[in-house]
């Protein structure tokens, strides 16, 4: 079983979408958790990013984004890391995967649908390859 950490800039969009559908698509097999590299522990998912999981039937409303630590980071197989650059803490020995993927925040409903259809290929991809290692 492997343990993924998603990390964007405020763990508002990008990162809570992928924890979410990885979860999801794990179905227990991994595990996954997310946060951002300067989250503010009192601020919500952003409401488009709301909108866009809950027409997948996934409801993030009730999720506060978290700062990352390097707790978290230490406890990661793997860190995908979207969008937050050298703010991201570098652990010796952890795998790293950079997902170039613009940040939802603010973003026409039909955009966000496009930023998460394009992670949600990309955590099949990945659990395609946990799964095959495992």
């Amino acid at each position: 079983m492997s343990h993924i950490l998603f990390v964007c800039l405020h763990n508002a969009g990008r990162s809570q979408i992928s924890q979410a559908l990885f979860e999801r698509a794990a179905a227990g097999r991994h595990t996954a958790e997310s946060a951002g590299s300067v989250a503010d522990p009192n601020g919500h998912v952003h409401p488009e990013v709301i909108t866009a999981m809950r027409e997948l039937g996934v409801d993030l409303a009730g999720r506060r984004p978290q700062p990352l630590t390097n707790e978290l980071a230490e406890r990661a197989d793997v860190v995908v890391t979207m969008g937050c650059g050298d703010t991201c803490p570098y652990v010796p020995g952890k795998r790293y995967i950079d997902w170039d993927l613009p940040d939802p925040k603010g973003r026409p409903l039909d955009e966000v649908r496009s930023t998460r259809d394009d992670i949600a290929r990309r955590v099949d991809e990945l659990l395609d390859e946990l799964d095959a290692r495992a």
